[in-house]
């Protein structure tokens, strides 16, 4: 057990760059959504950049870091076959499943805009990027109060953040429109 931490903290490190590409990827997502409605040449030069940059982003970094995250909390339920038993680590393990069909889901997101089919807006992929957050929030609150009640709170808490992002979004929205440089 001496190399436990050890795993616990590449478990960590990897569940942190996979969030980073979680929260970049849709970003880039709108950058290309809106780029595609640019005039020539823009729209071609700008559409290329940013389909490399998401490609090393979801490729290099983002599918790397959550295998090795998945990989290495597998471990460390073997070597800690208790928190199998914790009610906390269920719930966890829900949201851990609801991070994958998110991941799973931004992937076809990935795929699509590779080939340049644009199917969502870019206000669609500002509200997509928020489900990372959740999911991040639900859990950390989970892992570090290990209760699977107490957790509610601080998800009840995301919620009215989320709300407060939704009226900060179109608050900016509002700015945009009438400055689009802004």
């Amino acid at each position: 057990m001496e190399y436990y931490n050890y795993i616990k903290s590449l478990h960590l490190i990897f569940v942190i760059t996979w969030f980073a590409g979680l929260f970049y990827i849709p970003r880039l997502f709108v950058y290309q959504i809106e780029a595609s409605h640019k005039p020539s040449p823009d729209k071609e030069i700008l559409g290329e950049q940013l389909k490399l940059m998401a490609k090393r982003l979801w490729n290099i970094i983002t599918w790397p870091s959550a295998i090795l995250a998945i990989i290495f909390a597998i471990w460390l339920l073997i070597l800690n076959p208790y928190w199998l038993q914790q009610g906390w680590m269920h719930v966890k393990l829900v949201f851990v499943v609801l991070l994958i069909i998110y991941h799973l889901k931004t992937h076809q997101y990935y795929n699509q805009l590779q080939r340049g089919e644009v199917t969502k807006t870019s206000n669609f992929m500002r509200l997509w990027n928020e489900g990372a957050t959740f999911i991040l929030f639900s859990v950390v609150f989970l892992v570090i109060l290990k209760s699977s009640i107490n957790w509610i709170f601080g998800v009840v808490g995301i919620l009215v953040l989320g709300v407060l992002l939704m009226l900060g979004f179109k608050i900016y929205k509002n700015i945009r429109d009438k400055n689009p440089n802004a």
